[in-house]
C-alpha cells in the first residue's frame, strides 16, 4: 500500500498503531506514547513521497518510530531535584542494647562457620578486601574464594535466622 492520500494513511494507522504502541512503550514513558504516535504519523505523512512501495511498510514505519523515540529521549531532561532541597535523611538511632545483641548474634554465627568460610567472609567484610585480593592473600584460586564466600553467606544467613 502506498501512502499517497489520507485514506491510505488511515489504513496504515489502523494496521500499525497497535504494534507501534507496544514498541514505543519500551523506549518512552507511558504518558508520552500517544504523542509519539502522532509525531510518527505526521512524519510519515510529510515523508510519504520517499516511501518505496516495493519495500516493507512496517519496517519503514518502525524505523521512523525508532528515530523519533531516540530524538524524544535526547531532548527530554530527567526530573531531578537539587541536593540542597532534599536534605539529609532522618537518622534513626538504635538502642545500644539492640546493637550489642546483633553484634553478639553475628559473632556467634560467624564462630559456627567452618574456618575457611569464616576467613573468606571476614576478609571481605571486615578487612574490606576484594575476592581477588583474598585469593592472593590465602594463595587459593579465585573460584575457591567465591565458593567459600557464597557457601559461608548462605550458612551465615541460616544461622542468624536460627539465632534470632
Amino acid at each position: 500500500m502506498e501512502i499517497s492520500d489520507e485514506a491510505a494513511l488511515d489504513e496504515c494507522y489502523r494496521t500499525h498503531a497497535p504494534a507501534l504502541r507496544s514498541y514505543l512503550r519500551r523506549f518512552v514513558p507511558a504518558q508520552d506514547v500517544e504523542d509519539m504516535i502522532q509525531v510518527v504519523f505526521a512524519d510519515l505523512w510529510r515523508s510519504r513521497r520517499r516511501y518505496d512501495p516495493t519495500r516493507s511498510q512496517a519496517a519503514w514505519v518502525f524505523a521512523i518510530a525508532h528515530r523519533r523515540a531516540i530524538d524524544h529521549l535526547r531532548v527530554r531532561r530527567p526530573a531531578t531535584v537539587p541536593l540542597d532541597e532534599v536534605g539529609d535523611p532522618p537518622v534513626r538511632e538504635r538502642p545500644v542494647a539492640d546493637v550489642l545483641a546483633d553484634r553478639d548474634r553475628l559473632g556467634r554465627a560467624l564462630a559456627a562457620l567452618p574456618h575457611a568460610q569464616r576467613q573468606a567472609i571476614e576478609l571481605a567484610y571486615f578487612a574490606d578486601l576484594t575476592q581477588r585480593e583474598i585469593a592472593d592473600r590465602l594463595r587459593v584460586p579465585l573460584g575457591t574464594v567465591k565458593a567459600r564466600t557464597t557457601r559461608g553467606l548462605r550458612r551465615l544467613s541460616a544461622l542468624l535466622a536460627g539465632l534470632g
